[in-house]
């Protein structure tokens, strides 16, 4: 079965929480503060691996988890940092954060990665903490909470060549006698439900990838029929061949239905009809399509590619196949670009976010929300009098205090941050 969207959960793995502890060794006086800090959370990373052609494994397991770092130690010791979640997914998978509809990574290489979710940095031990003013703190941070993420992942199938066209044109036929792909055959329409992949290989020993894609109809790109679910393949073609029943048998004009594909790949991505496109035209033993051919052809530009073939008596496919590989021997494969390699690094732009927001509950209760905060939140221990006094010194330097008196909140009114809820007091 094949499956080329999928939408999965994605959480990185939480930092290890930080020690309080003191070193307690004989004949050392005053000894201070020993506790370590946490290990790092795990990443959830995806690696391309050639051996896969579709994203059926996600259809079971739709939640990734990396591990959480160990916590920090006596004696200074680090807590260990978590190896990373590897997975697997086929070449020519694009990730998109579905909360931002944001592309984060197009992995096309076998061996590929992209770190989709960073883990969260481990937290502080008190030996951090220590000070002139405060020689043996007695506070340590939580682990800070790793990233997690809601992801649609789009597969679209790294072919060299697509075969577009009408239902029932002949498409699929054409990929079996061509290839060892064996395809379902059958006389009606949207026999082909997913797109099949086949090896061609020319009598000169060039090859290339042919991939059949379900027939298109009229409205395609607006999800009409099956084929608008297998457009996005087509985006990674080298060359189109543009399959077309010339027999006219089924009561449609030829002509037509080229321009009605051509129209639904326009409407889909104008970059579509860049493409190098060969027409095809397919079930030329049959009666009238001679006189079809000669017709349909005259209404072409004259630089039109166009080969006539029967893929049932395979008359005429030998020459297909060569002007095919003539045609991806000048062109270069596209290339992804990667977000970051050794040589070259590439910062996006991201606008930063206010630190918190405060807004009011039916109930009067003020809410204090925003991920800054939040994680300050995560990352403080309260059953630590010192780490709960250092959390209330940050509410006040972020200027929360002050904003919630222009709020009008009085003394003794409630307030909640995340899951927790404490008195105002002025």
């Amino acid at each position: 079965m094949f499956l080329d969207e999928v939408k999965i959960y994605a959480k990185a793995g939480d930092g290890g929480d930080g020690m309080v502890a003191f070193r307690r060794e004989k004949f050392v006086a005053m000894g201070g503060p020993a506790g370590g800090d946490g290990g790092n959370g795990g990443d959830v990373i995806f690696e391309v691996d050639e051996g896969l052609n579709t994203l059926m494994k996600f259809r079971y397991n739709r939640h990734y988890k990396a591990k959480r770092g160990e916590n920090g130690q006596s004696k200074g010791m680090h807590g260990k940092n978590a190896d990373p979640l590897i997975v697997p997914v086929p070449p020519g998978t694009t990730i998109i954060d579905e909360d931002t509809d944001t592309v984060i990574a197009d992995l096309t290489n076998h061996g590929q990665q992209a770190v989709i979710a960073k883990g969260g940095r481990g937290g502080r031990g008190n030996t951090r903490f220590a000070s002139a003013r405060n020689p043996a703190p007695n506070l340590s941070e939580n682990g800070e909470p790793g990233q997690e993420k809601n992801l649609k992942l789009e597969l679209k199938i790294l072919a060299d060549v697509g075969l577009v066209g009408f239902p029932s044109v002949g498409k699929s036929t054409l990929l079996s006698v061509v290839s060892a792909a064996r395809p379902k055959i059958a006389d009606y329409h949207f026999t082909t439900l997913a797109p099949n992949l086949g090896v061609v290989e020319t009598e000169d020993q060039r090859s290339f990838v042919m991939a059949d894609l379900p027939g298109l109809i009229e409205g395609a790109h607006e999800g009409v029929g099956l084929g608008h679910q297998f457009l996005r393949h087509v985006e990674r073609t080298r060359v189109i061949v543009h399959v077309i029943d010339i027999s006219g048998l089924e009561g449609r004009d030829p002509y037509e239905d080229y321009l009605s594909i051509n129209e639904e790949l326009k409407l889909y991505d104008e970059k579509m009809l860049e493409r190098p496109q060969i027409i095809v035209l397919n079930k030329i033993d049959l009666p009238t399509a001679k006189e079809n051919a000669e017709s349909f052809k005259k209404k072409l530009p004259e630089d039109a590619m166009v080969y006539e073939i029967s893929a049932f008596t395979r008359e005429g496919l030998k020459q297909v196949l060569f002007a095919i590989a003539d045609l991806l021997d000048k062109i270069p494969k596209m290339a992804t670009p990667v977000e970051e390699t050794k040589e070259t690094v590439v910062y996006r732009f991201e606008p930063k976010e206010k630190p918190f927001t405060i807004t009011r509950d039916s109930d009067g209760v003020y809410v204090i929300s925003g991920k800054e905060i939040e994680k300050l939140f995560k990352m403080t221990d309260f059953t630590q009098y010192e780490a709960a006094q250092r959390f209330s010194r940050q509410l006040r330097s972020m200027g929360i205090d002050e904003e919630l008196r222009k709020r009008g909140v009085q003394d003794g009114d409630t307030v909640r941050l995340v899951d927790y809820e404490f008195e105002f007091i002025d």
